[in-house]
């Protein structure tokens, strides 16, 4: 992993994926390699193995979305609240083979309340885009670092404290919004006929 670390939230951030990153036995499995994490930001790579291709002789599609899936992980947990997908879409934009390199980068485009929604876009080693993926978050309870808010910039503090101000409680996802922020209306199920 890159140690390019500019600001305390991202060393958080890196310190955050240190600690996923020795428990996540499915990336590694696929032999998978975190190469930076950032505050908001991930970029994993994999290279495409023989048994992760299909019966066309491509990379199979799930083998994408889990790259992708992982780099949104990281990504969505860089500010040491934990979070987990709500949604995922993904977009196969060309076929990847057997030895290509594939680097998915994920990005986070928008955070409000328990949200976020984060871009990853996966290129292989001619940087030519062979997916895009769209990722929608949902904060947890608890962080991977106890009490490290002082480490963290003013744009991310207030939502642990807003999080801790719920007595633990899950929201539904789409919840609450920001602080000062309209409030959505809970998601409501119909009973089963």
């Amino acid at each position: 992993m890159s140690t390019m670390s500019t600001t305390n939230a991202d060393s958080l951030a890196q310190e955050v994926a240190r600690l996923m990153w020795a428990d996540d036995r499915a990336s590694q499995a696929l032999g998978m390699e975190l190469v930076e994490v950032r505050s908001g930001y991930a970029r994993l790579r994999m290279k495409v193995r023989h048994d992760m291709t299909n019966g066309h002789g491509i990379c199979h599609g799930g083998y994408m979305f889990l790259l992708a899936d992982s780099t949104f992980a990281f990504a969505c947990n860089s500010h040491n609240q934990r979070a987990v997908a709500a949604s995922a879409e993904i977009h196969f934009l060309a076929p990847a083979h057997e030895g290509d390199e594939l680097t998915a980068e994920g990005v986070e485009v928008h955070v409000a309340g328990r949200s976020g929604v984060y871009d990853m876009r996966v290129t292989d080693q001619k940087g030519r885009i062979v997916a895009v993926f769209r990722g929608r978050s949902a904060t947890i309870k608890g962080q991977f670092i106890a009490d490290a808010h002082a480490g963290r910039d003013d744009a991310h503090a207030g939502r642990d404290d807003a999080q801790a101000g719920r007595d633990g409680a899950h929201a539904a996802p789409g919840g609450p919004a920001a602080p000062g922020g309209p409030a959505q209306a809970p998601h409501t199920r119909r009973p089963r006929a």
